[in-house]
C-alpha cells in the first residue's frame, strides 16, 4: 500500500510549544507558509480567518528577527497564492 503524506506534514506551527511532541499541521485546518524572514518555513494557521483578516496580513513575534526578541516579522498573503505569505520586513 503506497502512503501519501501533505507537502505541511513535518513542518512546525508558527507559535506552537517548543515541547508539542507533534508540532505539525492537523486535519481539517488551514495554513499559510511563511516565506522569507524570521519564520521562514513555518506554517500560519489561518483557520476561521474572515478575508479581511488575511488581505490585512500580520506582524508576528519572531525572536530571531532584526528587532530581537519581542520584535515583530511582517507576512502579506502572496497574490494569487493565499497558501504562501511573503516576508515584508521586521518592526520593533
Amino acid at each position: 500500500m503506497e502512503h501519501h503524506s501533505s507537502p505541511l506534514a513535518g513542518r512546525r506551527i508558527y507559535d506552537s510549544d517548543h515541547d508539542d511532541p507533534d508540532p505539525g499541521p492537523e486535519p481539517g485546518r488551514r495554513y499559510a507558509e511563511l516565506v522569507g524572514g524570521p519564520l521562514d518555513g513555518q506554517l500560519l494557521d489561518t483557520t476561521g480567518w474572515s478575508s479581511e483578516q488575511v488581505d490585512r496580513g500580520v506582524a508576528l513575534i519572531a525572536g530571531a528577527g532584526f528587532y530581537g526578541p519581542g520584535g515583530r516579522a511582517l507576512y502579506d498573503p502572496r497574490p494569487g497564492d493565499l497558501g504562501r505569505w511573503d516576508w515584508d520586513g521586521d518592526l520593533p
